[in-house]
């Protein structure tokens, strides 16, 4: 066998080699920095919804937030916002803003699903919030510009539990 030979017939060995231990050997998994782990309380920083009238939304909107234990957290001409924890919901009627209202059948947004309560149901009705549908563990609402929020009721199902 003449040496250019050998060395193709080394260098097919260990490539096979390196192939048959690259397909056997478990890749480790990457892990979020153990500080982003405990710095993370939820899964939305802020969800930020555009409205075309901010008094209506604010009118339907807050009382609900409020039944949710969030608190008032920024105010400015054309926005609100409200806190629970380390998220906040804001509203805003931006300048930017194009005309054509929101439509949840659209692509976007279809509807925001929170950890609610029957109080809170309660709030949203009395705001003027229209019952979509209202499964027992889960109520779908409806607000004035066309917005879903679906409040779940219920209780947690055990696959969420624990949280870290």
């Amino acid at each position: 066998m003449t040496e250019q030979a050998q060395g193709q017939q080394t260098a097919a060995v260990i490539q096979g080699q390196v192939r048959a231990q690259t397909q056997t050997e478990e890749q480790p998994q990457p892990k979020a920095p153990v500080q982003a782990q405990r710095r993370a309380s939820s899964l939305f920083h802020h969800v930020e919804l555009w409205v075309d009238d901010l008094a209506l939304a604010e009118a339907q909107w807050g009382p609900v937030l409020l039944a949710l234990g969030c608190a008032p957290f920024q105010h400015w001409t054309a926005g609100r916002s409200w806190r629970l924890g380390d998220s906040y919901l804001v509203l805003e009627q931006s300048p930017a803003l194009l005309p054509g209202g929101h439509e949840r059948l659209r692509a976007g947004l279809n509807h925001l699903a929170v950890h609610g309560s029957r109080p809170a149901v309660a709030a949203a009705l009395e705001a003027g919030w229209v019952l979509r549908v209202d499964t027992g563990e889960a109520v779908h609402l409806i607000d004035g510009q066309g917005f879903e929020l679906e409040l779940v009721c219920g209780p947690r199902p055990a696959w969420q539990f624990p949280l870290v």
